[in-house]
């Protein structure tokens, strides 16, 4: 079976949440829920802040969570 892309789009950090979690509000006005990925969570990585705009990754499957993959813009 092949593996599905991800949709990727851009949101704004709402709200800094425990355990690494984002809540974050895409462009269409929906929340959902932000996992750091494996790179940003690095100790030399640019912290994440409310405010701060990011890249996603979702999965088709799922469109309550996404996957941060990069700081900015």
């Amino acid at each position: 079976m092949e593996r599905e892309k991800p949709i990727t789009t851009s949101g704004e950090i709402l709200e800094v949440l425990e355990n690494r979690c984002y809540r974050v509000s895409l462009p269409n006005g929906k929340v959902v829920i932000g996992f750091p990925s494996r790179e940003l969570r690095s100790p030399g990585a640019q912290p994440l802040e409310a405010g701060s705009r990011v890249r996603l990754e979702m999965t088709p499957y799922d469109f309550s969570k996404a996957r941060i993959v990069a700081p900015g813009n």
